[in-house]
């Protein structure tokens, strides 16, 4: 016990623990660790530890540590029954302190045993990993000495202390007389920030999943002037991510340590030096200090200088035990073959290229099942691969057509197409360390006959709306990661509604695997109410008619094109203002604004040959500014020009890093001042002046804000604070009270209501008219006139046309797109033989 104490106590005022509310210096964390020890007494005991990445859970584990007790941790809020039953531990510490469950213990322990770990993807399994005092400290030692690792460094807890790479973090800067920043914060959430900023962390550790999701939430926009190093472990990263993040720590000054390990060798066996990041993505690197590897043949492997990877080092675990009586035996294991394939390099850095314990012999044939998952892979097929019964057994993500994968995988694997038998499934079976479940694939093998149908319809619908191939859509994609926009979720939204039978209101964001669980075929009790209809669609088509109708004088109801501005804006913060990395979204802006400009100026090039409706300056989308004044325009394509130019100002402003860092921290914050800006131009605060022309399309950019500030109002009270702009703002500003109570109505049940129930009919309808809004919009004015005695027929006309060449132009996108998945089929086929 007084060794570890006596250690955290020779760190004096060095601060040990940060908190969000509370910091401890590391003679504070002694003495409540000497607690935690005194409280479990002198019998050596088996300690069940419930973790938690915070101060009781860490004081917990240390002061078992400390007293000589054999520590067995488990995630906290999971099902621990096999754990208990098995190994039926003394003492169990949780949440609400130590609760004894015997006086003594129940348990012979060896004297080096320390810790019980779950071996690596199967927690909860009452398979454990032995390891000793020894393994704890040799394995933190030679971490801390590549990692550099100092008292100044902050490391914030990324990973649960119940994983060997969660704790190694602890046990490497507790070494060192570094700190530890305890959250249970993701690295999603604003609060992990927020508190790693304040606490000037300079490193945190990732998986390969928390490496996707930096790239997610723009993570190469961050400030984070205290980072020096990032570590990943816990799978293989991609080269290309390896490539990424080395080049982006480059530019920022921080390093990215990619690392390799196992559970049996205490956390870490290799380590890839970050200045060989770039030139190496591929490789593990090399053995860490103290550590060697070996490389020993493998019976049926082409390559010669391949072979089973084998580490040998003080940090390789005591052995496995499989239940109480295997707690009192001592090292039974020098070296650990770790069923990965692999060879030495001419530099001497060790590369992973397959496992041993992937291979299967079917139809005389040696198979290596890493192998064909690579090669499907590559023909953009998601999929996992084992054997069962004497088959081959595909699991693949939405397989559309079982039969093209069944070809493709029979052919790489030099199999008859008999052999293979594919499962669509929506989303790859995982263990809980993000390892594929290949148990739970053997077990779907029997209803193989069974596919996903109605998974496969939506992978199939994303397709077709967005109109991409289907086979790149994987189950973790949303609508706005496929690249969504406002102008394809009108269509989306009415199609998923009858596919799924209700949509939730951010159903946007969702990924495809999540919106097929949210699937209801149940009805409302009122069956003439059978489906919603989303606010902002509703409103789309609604004001796309009132602009239509008022033009063709079949009556006079004014502010459709503003009520459209301000969807416009709402749709902008939904879809533009993603959490993706900020590439990404000037990508998604760049589509957006493409998707309006090009249609809108080939049409008025049409126009120009055609018709004397407009000048030169309306191909540029700047009539107002350059003229000619008073044309016919300024009733016709103001709304384009206005969305146009506000976005293309609005793109060059998110490219800032500053602006793109603020907005992903303060969303609302960051529209409301944009809603400032557009107030103080519409009361004329700034003291700019232009003509009167383009005045009016400065002016109107408030009505976006307004939209823009709605959709990113998370509270009551900002969507009230919102409102009550509005409703100030919007008095007096036509001069007309029936055109602003338009708008005003309009506008609150956008921020107050975001769907309604109607007949199914209803969504088809405003669906239909609302997604060929945009080039209704553009047409109108050359269709109406046709009409000019019937303005009715003028009107519906004018509808039916932009319907018509929606549905036109769409079904050209789609046949298009099959062209290229056919050619990309059969270029892939050949190149597996």
């Amino acid at each position: 016990m007084s060794r570890l104490i006596d250690h955290l106590r020779s760190h004096g005022d060095l601060i040990a623990v940060l908190t969000e509310h509370t910091s401890l210096t590391y003679r504070e964390l002694a003495d409540q660790v000497a607690g935690v020890a005194a409280e479990l007494g002198d019998t050596r005991r088996l300690v069940l530890l419930e973790t938690r990445n915070d101060l009781p859970a860490l004081t917990g584990y240390l002061g078992a540590l400390a007293g000589g007790h054999v520590v067995l941790p488990v995630p906290a809020g999971r099902e621990h029954a096999a754990v208990l039953s098995t190994y039926d531990p003394d003492v169990v510490i949780d949440a609400d302190g130590v609760h004894a469950r015997r006086r003594g213990s129940a348990h012979r322990l060896h004297a080096d045993l320390a810790l019980l770990l779950s071996t690596s993807g199967t927690t909860g399994s009452p398979k454990l990993v032995r390891l000793s005092h020894t393994n704890l400290l040799a394995n933190a030692a030679a971490i801390a000495e590549y990692l550099d690792i100092r008292q100044t460094d902050r490391a914030a807890t990324t990973l649960p202390m119940s994983y060997c790479y969660g704790l190694s973090v602890v046990h490497s800067h507790l070494l060192r007389g570094a700190a530890l920043i305890l959250t249970d914060h993701s690295v999603v959430d604003d609060e992990f920030w927020t508190l790693f900023r304040r606490h000037r962390g300079t490193s945190f550790a990732g998986v390969p999943y928390t490496f996707e999701v930096l790239e997610r939430i723009g993570f190469d926009g961050f400030d984070l002037p205290h980072l020096r190093y990032i570590t990943q472990a816990g799978g293989r990263l991609s080269p290309e991510r390896v490539r990424s993040f080395a080049a982006l720590g480059q530019r920022k000054g921080w390093r990215l340590f990619v690392m390799y390990g196992a559970t049996e060798a205490t956390s870490r066996m290799a380590y890839l030096p970050p200045e060989l990041a770039q030139a190496h993505p591929s490789s593990i690197g090399r053995p860490i200090p103290g550590g060697e590897f070996t490389i020993e043949p493998v019976d049926g492997w082409s390559d010669p200088d391949a072979g089973e990877l084998v580490y040998r080092g003080p940090n390789v675990m005591m052995g496995y035990a499989h239940g109480p009586a295997d707690l009192a035996l001592g090292k039974t294991v020098e070296t650990l073959r770790t069923g990965d394939v692999a060879r030495r390099t001419a530099d001497g850095l060790y590369e992973v290229i397959g496992r041993s314990s992937r291979f299967v012999k079917l139809y005389g044939l040696r198979i290596d099942l890493q192998r064909v998952e690579s090669i499907l892979s590559a023909a953009g097929v998601t999929a996992f691969c084992v054997d069962h019964d004497g088959k081959l057994v595909v699991a693949a993500v939405d397989a559309t057509e079982c039969a093209d994968v069944q070809h493709l995988t029979a052919t790489a694997a030099g199999l008859p197409p008999a052999a293979v038998r594919v499962v669509s499934v929506p989303e790859l079976p995982l263990l809980p360390s993000g390892k594929p479940d290949y148990r739970t694939i053997r077990a779907l093998a029997g209803h193989a006959d069974e596919p996903a149908a109605a998974a496969t319809d939506l992978r199939t619908l994303f397709a077709d709306v967005l109109q991409i191939d289907g086979r790149t859509i994987r189950p973790d994609q949303s609508f706005v990661d496929l690249g969504g926009n406002s102008l394809s979720y009108v269509a989306m939204s009415v199609r998923l509604e009858r596919a799924l039978g209700g949509l939730p209101a951010d159903w946007h964001r969702r990924p495809l695997a999540e919106l097929q669980r949210t699937a209801s075929p149940t009805r409302r009790s009122w069956p003439w109410l059978n489906a919603t209809l989303e606010t902002s669609v509703a409103l789309r088509a609604a004001a796309i008619v009132l602009i239509v109708g008022s033009h063709a004088t079949l009556y006079e109801m004014w502010g459709g094109a503003h009520l459209l501005l301000g969807i416009a804006g709402y749709n902008f913060a939904r879809f533009c203002l993603t959490p993706v990395p900020r590439v990404q979204r000037m990508r998604h802006l760049r589509n957006t604004i493409g998707w309006i400009v090009v249609p809108s100026v080939i049409w008025i090039a049409i126009a120009l040959v055609i018709t004397d409706d407009y000048h030169w300056t309306n191909l540029l989308l700047a009539e107002k500014f350059f003229g000619p004044p008073h044309s016919m325009t300024a009733g016709r394509l103001w709304f384009v020009e206005v969305l146009v130019w506000i976005l293309i100002a609005l793109t060059l402003v998110c490219w800032l890093p500053a602006a793109d860092r603020w907005e992903r921290r303060r969303p609302f914050a960051f529209a409301a001042a944009f809603l400032v800006v557009g107030l103080a131009l519409r009361y004329e605060l700034l003291g700019l002046h232009f003509g009167h022309e383009a005045w009016f399309t400065v002016l109107a950019f408030w009505f976006f804000a307004v939209g823009w500030a709605a959709a990113k109002s998370s509270t009551v009270w900002q969507r009230i604070a919102v409102s009550a702009v509005l409703i100030v703002s919007l008095h007096g500003y036509f001069g007309s009270t029936s055109r602003e109570m338009l708008v005003l109505s309009g506008f609150l049940l956008l921020i107050w209501l975001p769907a309604i129930r109607c007949p199914a009919w209803l969504t088809v309808v405003a669906g239909t008219v609302a997604e060929a809004s945009l080039y209704t919009y553009l047409t109108h004015y050359q269709v109406y006139p046709l009409f000019d005695a019937h303005p009715l027929l003028g009107v519906v006309a004018a509808i039916v046309v932009g319907v018509l060449l929606t549905r036109l132009l769409n079904a050209a996108r789609s046949r298009l797109r099959e062209r290229a998945e056919r050619a990309a089929m059969k270029a892939s086929v050949p190149a597996l033989r």
